[in-house]
């Protein structure tokens, strides 16, 4: 990030804030040597440059004007509740047709890409990263029909291609469609309070930052993104609708969540096997184990994830449970080994110190 959009501040803190989720200085250092040396070598190629330029006019009423740009933020914040879940819903209704009517997994590309070329043939500007009309919009240059044509054309363009299987990503369509989001708000703002606001492109480029904000659920280094993008230095919510950003609810659609923390993460990538005890004759020999333990004690496959196994423990309070072979009748005879409560939480205790260490280094 620091030197695809030369912004080595925000690619550092962007990758503290997204991906590790904590700001410890012991993961500080080598992000942000990373982040600097990236930078050097884009600004060695392409020189110190913006991607993109505001208008001149970028006056700000301050006191007046607050009022509307926290009205901003929360149409903005719906505008991103929007977009997200109308990509996972549009991603699910195709993956259902196409598993219902068998459709092979490389036609999803082949249909998104002849729709996206049938949009291109009017809207060739909505196709790709967009930067030229995300440069247009924070110049002020669109009408507001112009701008809410375009924007429902780019959330449609980003809904096929990710429902497609195409690829892409989501950082630079959010950047686009906050800053037409800000500059249809600005125009509308400026032309009903003209003597009370300034200008409407200083709306876009709140736009876009509160929209990318909220799409990548990164509210610090997308504020220095904007920022460090335009080179202007002088400006700055987002919903409450979504719980994650659209890069962890992503994760979460594919069984990753890493909201949770590190700790549920290694939980739900170690399975049972890994700290079972095999020596368990001590509870098999009880005299009545088939009908009094083993019917009470509840009993876990092999390759289940200790996630699984510590949620059964708080749920059923008991203090260890029967490890069957997978996918195998839960009998005596298929109990292989037994594992405890206080194993587990040993586990989970000793991440949480790591992790503690970590953020306080």
């Amino acid at each position: 990030m620091s030197a695809s959009f030369n912004a080595p501040i925000a690619g550092t803190l962007f990758a503290l804030e997204v991906i590790l989720r904590h700001f410890a200085i012991h993961a500080f250092a080598p992000i942000a040597i990373a982040s600097v040396a990236g930078t050097i070598i884009g600004r060695f190629f392409y020189g110190n440059v913006t991607e993109f330029t505001l208008g001149n006019e970028t006056t700000f009423a301050f006191y007046s004007e607050l009022p509307a740009f926290m009205i901003l933020g929360l149409v903005c914040g719906l505008v991103s509740v929007v977009f997200i879940k109308t990509i996972f819903l549009i991603d699910d209704f195709t993956s259902k047709v196409q598993h219902k009517n068998n459709i092979p997994i490389w036609l999803r590309p082949t249909v998104a890409g002849f729709f996206l070329g049938i949009i291109a043939i009017k809207f060739p500007h909505i196709i790709g990263v967009g930067y030229e009309t995300t440069s247009n919009a924070l110049t002020g240059q669109f009408e507001l029909k112009t701008i809410i044509i375009f924007a429902i054309i780019k959330v449609v363009a980003v809904v096929v291609t990710m429902a497609g299987r195409m690829g892409g990503g989501i950082f630079s369509p959010s950047l686009m469609l906050g800053a037409l989001t800000g500059l249809g708000f600005g125009l509308l703002a400026t032309s009903i309070f003209p003597t009370a606001s300034g200008s409407e492109t200083l709306y876009a480029l709140a736009g876009m930052g509160a929209v990318a904000a909220a799409v990548l659920g990164a509210p610090i280094s997308t504020t220095l993104i904007v920022f460090e993008l335009t080179g202007n230095w002088q400006a700055a919510l987002t919903s409450k609708f979504l719980d994650k950003s659209f890069f962890l609810n992503q994760l979460t659609r594919r069984n990753l969540n890493l909201i949770s923390g590190p700790q549920f993460y290694l939980l739900r990538n170690k399975t049972v096997g890994n700290i079972m005890k095999k020596n368990h004759s001590d509870l098999i020999d009880h005299k009545d184990f088939e009908k009094d333990i083993f019917k009470k004690i509840d009993s876990i496959e092999l390759d289940n994830s200790l996630e699984l196994a510590l949620h059964i423990f708080e749920q059923d309070n008991v203090d260890y449970l029967f490890v069957v072979r997978p996918e195998s009748e839960k009998t005596i005879s298929n109990v292989i080994g037994v594992l405890y409560y206080l194993d587990v939480l040993k586990i989970y205790t000793e991440v949480l110190i790591k992790n503690s260490q970590e953020e306080h280094s």
